[in-house]
């Protein structure tokens, strides 16, 4: 084995360059803690198809980047408070009459 390093332009030199070039590893995506993932969280059925459909509307935010998932969250609040506030719109059953003689 000799100290000496071979010339560049001689027989072994561009070889051995070539063979001790150093190879840079595959540049991989880097990893984006804001992009958009899904949570895959499990919406269990409510059994009413107006409240189910504004729970899968939150599957919308998904694949939003977080500054969109405002209006998906609103949308879904509205529609919730919308379908909370007919079920007190409806009407119940017949209220009886007050019994005879009794004042309100």
């Amino acid at each position: 084995m000799s100290d000496t390093l071979p010339e560049p332009g001689g027989p072994h030199g561009e070889a051995e360059a070539q063979a001790t070039a150093v190879v840079e590893p595959a540049v991989e995506p880097e990893y984006d803690p804001a992009a958009p993932a899904p949570l895959n969280i499990p919406r269990t059925p409510s059994g009413n198809a107006d409240v189910d459909a504004l729970l899968e509307r939150l599957g919308d935010a998904d694949h939003l980047a977080t500054d969109g998932h405002l209006e998906v969250y609103e949308d879904v609040h509205r529609g919730l408070r919308d379908a909370l506030t007919a079920l007190d719109a409806r009407p119940g059953p017949p209220v009886p009459p007050p019994p005879y003689g009794h004042r309100s």
